[in-house]
C-alpha cells in the first residue's frame, strides 16, 4: 500500500488533458501487428524485433498523441482500450529506447528517488500536447478514473512477474473479454501466483494495490472470481517476491 500510495502522490494533482481531445478513436491496427509479430502467446517480448520496426512503432505512437480520449464522445471501453494500448506501448518505447537493459528499474531520471522519481516518472511523450509519464496512465488516470481492477493484469511493466504482455491490442468491442482473459491467466499462473486451498502465496501487484481488489470482497473472494482452484475463505496469504527482469 505504501508503494502504491508514494507512486500516486505525483500522478493524481496532474493537470488535465487540453479541450482538443481526439473527437474519434484512434485505430489500434499498427499496435496489434507488432504484438502480433514480436510477442509470443506467452508474453514474451523480442525487443530487438521492435528496434527493427521502430518506425511502425513510432507512427502508433504518434497517432495515440495526436488523439487524446474525450470523454465527452468515447466509450468507457475505448478510453480505457487506449490508456491500457498506450501504457504498454510507449513502455516497450522507454525499453528500445535504453536496450540492451535487463530491467525497467536500470532506468532512471537524472534526480533519481527510489519510489518517487523513477523510470515511471520519466517525462518522455506527449498526449495531446500535454508531457506524460506512464506514472500518471497507470495511476492518475486508469485507476483513479475508472476503477477497474482488471487493469493491473493488462498493463505490463516489462517484467517478468508482470502479467503477460497480450499479443494483441486491446480494443473497445472485445474489452470485457480481453480483461477476463488476462485475469484468468494471470492468476492462474503458477509463475505469478501458487494457488492451493488453504494457502497461497500471490503476486506484489494484490499487495501494492490491494484496495482495488478489495472495494466490494475480500482478495480471496477476488481471487476465486478466476482461480481454478477454490480457495477456502480462511487460507493463508503470503506475497511472492517481485522478479524485476525484463520480460524477453
Amino acid at each position: 500500500m505504501l508503494y502504491a500510495s508514494l507512486l500516486c502522490l505525483i500522478s493524481c494533482s496532474a493537470p488535465s488533458l487540453p479541450a482538443n481531445s481526439g473527437i474519434s478513436a484512434p485505430s489500434h491496427q499498427i499496435w496489434n501487428d507488432l504484438l502480433y509479430k514480436y510477442v509470443t502467446p506467452e508474453g514474451k517480448v523480442n525487443y530487438k524485433g521492435f528496434i527493427q520496426d521502430s518506425v511502425k512503432l513510432n507512427l502508433y505512437l504518434d497517432s495515440l498523441s495526436q488523439h487524446p480520449p474525450d470523454p465527452g464522445t468515447w466509450t468507457r471501453e475505448e478510453q480505457i482500450a487506449y490508456w491500457i494500448n498506450a501504457y504498454n506501448a510507449f513502455t516497450v518505447k522507454l525499453i528500445i529506447s535504453h536496450y540492451p537493459v535487463k530491467s525497467i528499474m536500470d532506468i532512471r531520471p537524472k534526480l533519481y528517488v527510489p519510489l518517487i522519481n523513477t523510470a515511471w516518472h520519466i517525462k518522455f511523450f506527449k498526449i495531446g500536447g500535454v508531457d506524460f509519464n506512464l506514472d500518471r496512465i497507470e495511476h492518475g488516470i486508469l485507476r483513479k478514473q475508472f476503477s477497474e481492477p482488471r487493469i493491473h493484469f493488462a498493463i505490463v511493466c516489462a517484467s517478468y512477474s508482470c502479467p503477460q504482455l497480450r499479443n494483441e491490442a486491446f480494443t473497445a468491442g472485445k474489452l470485457n473479454d480481453q480483461l477476463n482473459d488476462q485475469a484468468n491467466r494471470f492468476i492462474n499462473d503458477p509463475k505469478k501466483n501458487s494457488i492451493s486451498a488453504d494457502r497461497i502465496e500471490v503476486s506484489q501487484i494484490f499487495n501494492w494495490f490491494s484496495g482495488d481488489f478489495t472495494k466490494e470482497k475480500t482478495l480471496i473472494r477476488y481471487l476465486n472470481t478466476y482461480s481454478t482452484v477454490h480457495i477456502d475463505d480462511r487460507a493463508t496469504v503470503k506475497y511472492m517476491e517481485y522478479n524485476w527482469s525484463l520480460n524477453e
